[in-house]
Order: structure tokens, then sequence, then C-alpha cells
């Protein structure tokens, strides 16, 4: 199969291609820097340089190619995660998820792609729930109604893709929102922001600690990924372990999976001074996610059911 893979040099892509590769796909990368395109081809893909934001570039580039299936994985993340103001952080990154994949789709309806794949993202944009056990998101769950002040342009950007990709006519439009990733090339690697962080005890549990985080290990992100070139319909789907859990219970198995001391306590009105309303709800209110549909639709297994396995291998 010729698959088309935007977004080649990330976390993700570079987990990807070689999966594809091993499976026979003929594989087309892209990057934004010509210095990056050896990366692509060392990797088994055939590099090319496209700035997703241009719609010009991004058919020609498509329609060139003549894939079967077009992945979407491209985002522009680089320094710290802006916690208290995630509009800040994913500006660029939004704009990707707005205008990119819209040209995305359009060169994929030029180029009569069968199918296109794009990237979301399942937790903290959850609607908060009732507290009541599993209470677990699912793909009709609706995004936050009312986020924080500082978080609605990322919320907005998210709730576009979800709406527009299964959508658009002639293509079979299917988005995986991917839960929080960990392993390699991550910020929750082994050398990678979050676990600096936990080990400088520098990433306390704020409040209760009642915030359920969803996990993804890097590499069942992308075998799911996989999955879902040839099976399921188009649609939404949450792709995470099996284990939801909340910040009380996750960040100190972290913290002893990595050797650190355990994390410190700090009361919300605290946190809220650092890391603002949105990083408050992130670590008391978030909403875990349900991977019954993807397991069942995709029949997608991640390797690691649990983060509590996973982050051992840190």
């Amino acid at each position: 199969m010729r698959i088309f893979l935007v977004g080649a040099t990330g976390a993700i892509g570079r987990r990807l291609v070689p999966m594809l590769v091993e499976r026979g796909d003929s594989v087309v990368g892209t990057t934004t820097s010509d210095a990056k395109q050896r990366d692509i081809a060392d990797l088994g893909a055939e590099p090319v340089v496209v700035d997703v934001l241009n719609r010009g570039q991004t058919v020609a580039a498509i329609v060139a190619a003549k894939p079967d299936v077009v992945l979407h994985q491209a985002t522009a993340l680089a320094g710290s995660f802006d916690v208290k103001n995630p509009d800040r952080f994913f500006a660029q990154t939004n704009t990707i998820r707005t205008a990119g994949t819209d040209n995305v789709l359009a060169a994929a309806r030029e180029a009569d792609v069968r199918r296109v794949i794009v990237q979301s993202y399942t937790g903290w944009p959850n609607s908060r729930g009732d507290g009541s056990a599993p209470d677990l998101a699912t793909e009709e769950t609706p995004l936050d109604p009312q986020p924080s002040a500082k978080a609605r342009q990322t919320i907005a950007a998210i709730a576009h893709i979800e709406s527009v990709v299964p959508a658009t006519a002639g293509v079979e439009g299917v988005v995986l929102r991917y839960g929080g990733f960990y392993g390699p090339g991550t910020s929750l690697d082994a050398d990678g922001e979050i676990t600096e962080r936990v080990r400088k005890r520098q990433f306390p549990i704020v409040g209760d600690g009642a915030g359920v985080w969803s996990f993804l290990h890097i590499d069942d992100a992308a075998s799911a990924t996989v999955a879902a070139i040839d099976r399921g319909q188009p649609g939404l789907y949450n792709i995470c372990d099996d284990d939801p859990a909340p910040v009380r219970e996750w960040l100190p198995a972290l913290a002893e999976a990595i050797g650190a001391k355990p994390p410190m306590r700090v009361p919300a009105w605290v946190g809220r001074i650092a890391i603002g309303d949105n990083g408050v709800r992130m670590m008391t209110a978030t909403r875990g996610s349900s991977n019954a549909k993807a397991k069942r639709e995709l029949d997608w297994t991640p390797q690691y059911p649990s983060w509590r396995d996973g982050f051992r291998t840190l």
C-alpha cells in the first residue's frame, strides 16, 4: 500500500515509519526541514519537504505521491508545556489542526485518496464527569463545554478536527484520539521533561489528585494507527491503555519506577498560583477515556495494557 505520512519526524512518526515499512508499505514522509530528509530516508521512507499550512504545496505533494492512505501526524510542539496557558503553547499546533487539516483533506480529495487518518487527543479536553465509577469518556462524550479561559482555542481546534474529518465527502475520515504519550521521544521518557520534573520533586500532587489520566505508550499509538489503515468505519476512536488512573495513584508509581522520591502534595489554591485554573483541573477533574471501541472495531490491543508496566520500561 502507498502511504503518505505528514509529520514523519515527530515522536509518533519515527515509530510509525518502520512499522509501515516492515509490513510492506511504500511510505512518503514529510518534514518542514531540508536537514531532516536524511532522517526520514534512514527510517526507510521517501522524504519530501512540505509545509502543511501551504495548501498549494500540500496538494502538489499528495497528488504527486498518489497514496492510498494519508496519515496526518503533524504538530509543532517545542519547549516546556505551558500548563497555565495551553493556548499559547499549542498556538502553532492549533493552526496545523485547523488550517493544516483542511489543506490535507483538500489534497486528499484532489488525489482521490481512499482514507485519511488524523491525530487528535483525549484527556483533559474531555467534559468533566460526575465522579461515578467508571465514568469514562467514550467517543460520544462531548468535549468540555466550559474549558478554562486559556484552553478554549486548543479545545476548539480539536473540535474542528473531530467534526470535519469524518464528514469530508469522498474520503473515509478517521480521527484517532491518542491518550497521554509516554516512551521514547516523548516528554515522559527516561530523560523527558515530565520525568525530570518528577525526579526534582517539581511535579506535586495538587489538591485531591482525583484527575483521571489515560496513558498510551508511543509504540501502541503507532500500532493503533497501523490498525486503522485497514479497519474501522470513519469516525472517532479513543486510543489509550486499559488502565485510566487518578494523579494521586499514577504519579507516586512513576516516581517509584524511576527511583525518585515520592511527589509532594500541595493544596489546590497553592497549585492554582503556579499552574493556573487549567492545571488544577488537569490534576483534580480530568476524565479518563475508554478504549473499548478501538479494541472492538480496530482489532487493536495495546502492547502495554497498563502504564504500571509501561512506566517500568523507563
